[in-house]
């Protein structure tokens, strides 16, 4: 997708930084309008993506398998995704973090490497856009967490393998601690704006990207293995918890992002963004859109209000030792 440049002024953080007259991209993408800024000569690193996209995969997720299985389904459990297919454990819902490319899906996996090679490349092509988001992610918590190993991204069209289980596009993003990677169908981000209600945005991308990287680092610390199925549901359950810390977590990021050398700028519209995100995907917004009633007593993500205020607490404080929500009394 190709964009036009244009110029726009706004603060980023709040009393630290004002960004005036910054060179953007906007890009037209079924009537919303993105923000794309990356500094033009950052260098891309596209091997930490993996572009799977036309060659398919397994048939679904079966969810009495073993423990690959098992593994999925939980990870897919506290994405908000519904692995009970109904009452037939067979299928599941689409995940309320779903990315898209538009008109550049179809790409053949090759171009990947040979498109994405500049954060020029990133202001103009979508997919390109993503990696240098995972380059940036990646660069951050590889300077914070000791250890840290480089977690990849795969997109994937329609179907999938994983270690932890085949998968469809229906489940949407999620990470599996059995391969440490992200998984991501490129198509579903329209689902964001038309099936949730977010305005989309560049940082609304981004910030469902940080939220699975955020997965990874709670996986190498150990913090995922503080949440036991028994304790998979409800307003102050473990999942919640997990959930609203990897919001904080895409929160920090956000804070350092132009630090990584990647990210030209961010502004408070962008933030916004993030923000709004956050909240067409907290658990009582869903359901009020589903069900027209709220029920604390599934959620697996945490409110609306609680994620738009765990991903401002991340961004405003850029420390990830303030994103213990485990510790954290009131949620």
């Amino acid at each position: 997708m190709l964009c036009e440049r244009a110029d726009r002024s706004a603060e980023t953080r709040a009393g630290r930084r004002t960004v005036v007259g910054t060179r953007a991209y906007v890009c037209g993408h079924e009537g919303t309008t993105r923000l794309v800024k990356f500094r033009p000569g950052a260098r891309l690193d596209p091997g930490q993506v993996q572009d799977r996209r036309g060659m398919g995969g397994g048939r679904g997720i079966a969810v009495g398998g073993g423990v690959g299985t098992l593994l999925v389904v939980v990870v897919l459990a506290l994405l908000g995704v519904d692995v009970t297919g109904g009452g037939d454990g067979s299928g599941g819902s689409p995940d309320p973090f779903s990315l898209g490319t538009g008109t550049d899906s179809a790409a053949p996996a090759t171009r990947l490497s040979a498109a994405c090679r500049t954060g020029d490349d990133a202001n103009q092509r979508e997919d390109c856009r993503i990696v240098a988001v995972v380059n940036s992610v990646q660069a951050y918590w590889r300077d914070r967490v000791q250890g840290y190993r480089d977690a990849p991204t795969r997109f994937f069209s329609g179907q999938t393998q994983t270690a932890c289980g085949p998968a469809t596009s229906a489940v949407g993003p999620f990470y599996c601690p059995g391969d440490q990677a992200v998984y991501i169908d490129l198509d579903f981000y329209r689902e964001l704006r038309t099936r949730f209600g977010a305005r989309g945005g560049a940082l609304a991308e981004a910030y469902v990207i940080a939220h699975e990287y955020g997965h990874h680092v709670q996986h190498l610390l150990g913090t995922d293995r503080r949440v036991g199925r028994e304790n998979a549901r409800g307003a102050s359950s473990g999942s919640v918890r997990l959930e609203l810390q990897a919001d904080c977590y895409a929160g920090v990021w956000a804070a350092h992002a132009v630090d990584t050398g990647f990210v030209e700028d961010l502004t408070a519209a962008d933030i916004a963004d993030g923000l709004d995100a956050a909240a067409a995907v907290g658990d009582d917004r869903i359901q009020q859109r589903a069900t027209g009633r709220v029920d604390r007593e599934s959620w697996t993500h945490g409110s609306s209000a609680q994620r738009q205020q765990w991903f401002r607490t991340g961004y405003r404080g850029g420390d990830p030792n303030r994103c213990d929500t485990f510790a954290a009394g009131a949620l």
